[in-house]
């Protein structure tokens, strides 16, 4: 009998699930820190085991971490490290008693196989960051040359932007709610909530220092490149949006025989990026394999038990703004796409979004997605490229819920007013703010910021930034191929299969 190959999403869903299996059974040792010290002995190498409590010396200043609380000293440490001016000291306490290390040159966990596989993983992100630039810049050069209709773009645009902003205010709102209604801020254990502030306080300050603020001058200035292959080295993907645009536009202006050459070598990239796609995608069960593998294995789960509350209502948030708004959208607005189906083609997107944590990483799978479903090429190239750098319902969701839960950790109960204005201020940053690095985290101080919040509680979320952003990025990639399905269903160019 000959053996049938599974579908890719089947096959991504397995390699997930044994990363899954395999990070546990390889697991990083969370009651083993490696030291390397230099004392009277000389430099040497100490192992820290099974200890029950352990502090931090750094200019005159301590912070003690009881056991399970390996990654927090390990990010203290690393803090001290890069602000201290002399030597950092540490002092445990085991079961061979209380010892001090005066000079610690470094700290690290151990690496097992399941870390050591990572490389893996980090190159297939690489290869779809790589296609992704062309892809973009392509597909949508030549999906704008092929509408013969400007106006045309103008209203797809206008569609895309409003649905952006709906949905994203939605989002918001869902996490105010579920933080009203979980109330994790006010389940914190005190002692707990003491030790995350003062292990990523610094961390906190480097962010609030950016002090970056909404303004939609500068950033409609800075759409517009200077140097437009800068902007295509630097992946500065809005730019890049406007100059194809531009670019595809002008094209309908000039002699057609010469436009069709250029817009044939553009469609001929285009076509040689999504077979890359194909190509990358091989690989793709494997990297997710080895990503989920090391993430498992290294990120240990005592942080995720003093944050559950807080972790259990992003989750159910995402969920809820995945699986229930997104399908009622799409079964009220636009009918003529099988839902079933979207659900079906996309999982590849959703999978590889949640192991890459990385909308724009995703950009390449989720245009292929929405592509066999049956949205075409010109809307495609437009609504996903945009949706992936500005559209942001799952992180927009997540600061909702965080706004909340900080407001509630230090002991304030935020008023309608005070919520309605968080709708109001991450809706527009979330447009604002997105060409900055970081910009959950960014979006999230300015948030803070209009409610009159301490922004240095952002210190008590930091520690599970990365998990909650693996979930938070399938929302937001599943938003941005909802919107595409609703753009080509109202534009009557969705084509059933």
């Amino acid at each position: 009998m000959k053996f049938r190959k599974p579908a890719l999403h089947i096959q991504i869903l397995l390699g997930l699930l044994l990363g899954v299996l395999f990070g546990l059974l390889f697991a990083v040792d969370q009651h083993l820190l490696l030291l390397s010290v230099s004392d009277e002995r000389g430099d040497r190498e100490v192992a820290l085991r099974e200890w029950t409590e352990v502090t931090l010396v750094r200019d005159g200043a301590s912070l003690s971490f009881e056991a399970g609380e390996q990654a927090e000293i390990l990010h203290a440490f690393r803090q001290a490290k890069k602000k201290s001016t002399g030597a950092v000291a540490v002092t445990v306490r085991d079961a061979e008693g209380e010892r001090r290390f005066n000079d610690v040159r470094a700290m690290a966990k151990e690496q097992t196989i399941a870390t050591a596989i990572k490389p893996l993983g980090d190159i297939f992100i690489r290869l779809l960051m790589m296609i992704a630039i062309p892809l973009v810049f392509a597909s949508l050069l030549v999906g704008v040359s092929s509408l013969h209709d400007v106006s045309k773009m103008a209203r797809i645009g206008g569609k895309t932007i409003a649905y952006y902003l709906v949905t994203t205010a939605v989002a918001i709102s869902i996490g105010l709610a579920l933080g009203n209604i979980v109330r994790p801020g006010e389940r914190m254990d005190a002692g707990a909530r003491d030790r995350l502030l003062a292990a990523y306080q610094e961390d906190a300050a480097e962010k609030i220092e950016q002090n970056i603020s909404v303004d939609f001058i500068d950033y409609l200035v800075n759409l517009v490149p200077k140097n437009v292959v800068q902007a295509l080295a630097n992946a500065e993907m809005l730019q890049i949006i406007f100059f194809a645009l531009l670019l595809g536009i002008t094209l309908l202006f000039i002699d057609r025989e010469k436009a069709g050459r250029v817009i044939g070598f553009f469609d001929a990239i285009s076509d040689a990026m999504i077979k890359m796609v194909d190509f990358v995608m091989l690989i793709a069960p494997y990297a997710v394999f080895a990503l989920i593998a090391a993430t498992i294995a290294e990120f240990g789960f005592g942080i995720l038990q003093t944050l559950l509350w807080y972790i259990v209502a992003v989750v159910g948030g995402l969920a809820i703004q995945t699986f229930v708004v997104y399908p009622l959208l799409l079964k009220t607005v636009a009918r003529d796409v099988p839902l079933r189906d979207f659900l079906r083609e996309l999982r590849p997107a959703q999978l590889v979004a949640f192991t890459t944590s990385s909308s724009a990483a995703t950009l390449p799978v989720t245009m292929e997605c929405c592509e066999n479903v049956g949205a075409p090429k010109s809307v495609t190239s437009f609504v996903l490229p945009l949706g992936a750098t500005i559209n942001m319902d799952g992180t927009a969701l997540y600061q909702g819920v965080a706004a909340v839960f900080i407001a509630q950790v230090y002991g304030m109960d935020l008023s309608l007013t005070q919520q309605l204005t968080i709708v109001l201020t991450a809706t527009l940053a979330s447009i604002g703010t997105a060409p900055v690095p970081g910009v959950g985290i960014i979006m999230l101080i300015i948030v803070l910021r209009s409610v009159g919040v301490p922004e240095t509680g952002i210190a008590l979320i930091l520690g599970v930034d990365r998990i909650l952003d693996m979930c938070r990025t399938i929302t937001n990639v599943t938003s941005d191929a909802t919107a595409t399905m609703i753009v080509a269903s109202t534009e009557k160019v969705f084509r059933k299969s």
